[in-house]
């Protein structure tokens, strides 16, 4: 038998990072939210496997500003939350983060120009200050990137690095799961609600507009505006509410694997060391506590994509676990590579373009915030915040499609038209179309 709650302002689907943050900021409005998800608690899902970087560079204007709004969010979190948490606060580790310059990045000219134009402190490095600043590091060339199985895997393909670009506002969240109940204890003190262990199962409309949803304790519950937050299983609630027709932009849920492997013996790599970004072999890296290192893939053109139903997917670790642990060691040859490897399997919701959406839907009172591939969990605060803005923002009657919001970023001094991120534009070639964003 339903039953019918009592009316909330906003409905939000998911409970992860972004999730949190939009129902601190709708709150912070003056919207009466409710989260639900079907996980036990905030945080529990792909937010949790999360690497957590933090980091201020990315191939896009609109993207490098974002991020550059952001840091200042995470540089300030107890002060954004004005709120405590009984488990403490999550820690921002501020260590910096290195790219590489390679001739797939372009040797970074545009992410240097796009620093200099918004004022971001960065530093750039010769291969002789990389190996001064992380000596167990080899600077030779080993690209492009390879799988273990391909002819000359782990030999130098000639030649040196020319350097790096260092930026060092960057670095890490310490907990992302915390993070997030940071968040919802922030989006609770200002009277948001949150329901765990639900799920979902029909977004309710009449006179095509939103009215609600019905659990799948068959619960209902009314809202004249749902936020479909639900990571990699967007796609499917778009379906549930009807708001696939007029997307030029699809998400699909994608696998991934992140190596943990111990640092070099006798060098302390969680207190020297820092993010570090390198296509030349196709692999990001961040300190870890414990002093260990964490492994992931920029998505190379040699690693297959593994799209995946997100309900049904092996959390065993595969080759690709393995090459990116040997990819990492060709830079670091003393590194130690275990034969059993530990770390996360999990997924991302990744877009066409790895460039998110968060935009309105076909469908009145319905929105999105998707796509957020690998790459947004630094932008959680500042997503969350524009979510709350361009929701606003069509709710007193403005047609975001046809006059897009702009959403001031009120730390650096910038504004960005949220139209970038919309269901419909075309492909971004400007896009790394990786994991980079």
């Amino acid at each position: 038998m339903s039953s019918t709650h009592h009316q909330y302002d906003a409905l939000i689907i998911g409970a992860g990072i972004i999730g949190a943050a939009t129902a601190f900021e709708l709150a912070k409005l003056g919207y009466r939210t409710l989260n639900v998800d079907k996980l036990p608690a905030a945080g529990y899902g792909p937010t949790s496997s999360s690497c957590a970087i933090i980091r201020v560079h990315y191939s896009t204007f609109d993207g490098i500003a974002l991020a550059w709004e952001g840091y200042h969010y995470w540089h300030e979190w107890r002060k954004y939350l004005e709120a405590d948490d009984e488990r403490g606060l999550a820690k921002f580790v501020e260590c910096g983060c290195l790219v590489m310059q390679t001739e797939h990045n372009d040797h970074l000219a545009k992410h240097i120009r796009l620093s200099k134009e918004l004022g971001i402190p960065h530093e750039e490095w010769d291969a002789a200050t990389i190996r001064e600043k992380l000596p167990i590091y080899d600077t030779r060339r080993y690209g492009p990137p390879r799988l273990m199985s391909d002819e000359g895997f782990g030999e130098p393909s000639g030649g040196e690095l020319p350097g790096g670009v260092f930026w060092p506002t960057a670095g890490y969240i310490s907990d992302p799961q915390l993070s997030t109940h940071n968040l919802q204890r922030a989006a609770e003190a200002k009277g948001s609600k949150f329901r765990f262990g639900r799920e979902v199962v029909e977004i309710r409309a009449d006179d095509g507009r939103i009215r609600g949803v019905t659990l799948d304790d068959g619960t209902e519950i009314a809202s004249p505006v749902v936020v479909n937050v639900a990571g990699p299983h967007s796609a499917a609630v778009n379906a549930m509410a009807g708001a696939l027709d007029d997307m030029t932009i699809e998400t699909k849920p994608l696998r991934q694997e992140v190596v943990h492997v111990p640092a070099p013996a006798g060098f302390d790599f969680e207190s020297l060391g820092t993010v570090v970004s390198d296509s030349d072999i196709g692999c990001y890296i961040r300190p870890e506590s414990g002093n260990h290192i964490l492994i992931g893939s920029e998505d190379p053109e040699c690693d297959p994509r593994e799209f995946v139903d997100p309900d049904d997917y092996s959390r065993d670790f595969t080759d690709q676990g393995t090459t990116q642990a040997h990819r990492y060691g060709q830079r670091v040859p003393t590194l130690g590579i275990p034969s059993s490897l530990r770390g996360v399997v999990d997924l991302y919701d990744a877009s066409d373009d790895w460039i998110p959406i968060y935009d309105k839907s076909r469908v009145p009172g319905f929105y999105m915030a998707i796509g957020t591939s690998g790459n947004q969990f630094k932008n959680a605060p500042v997503a969350g915040k524009m979510m709350a803005a361009l929701i606003d923002y069509c709710e007193r009657g403005n047609d975001h499609d046809t006059h897009p919001l702009s959403f001031p970023l009120e730390h650096i001094d910038r504004e960005v038209n949220v139209g970038f991120y919309s269901r419909k534009r075309e492909i971004n070639k400007e896009s790394s179309f990786s994991v980079l964003g």
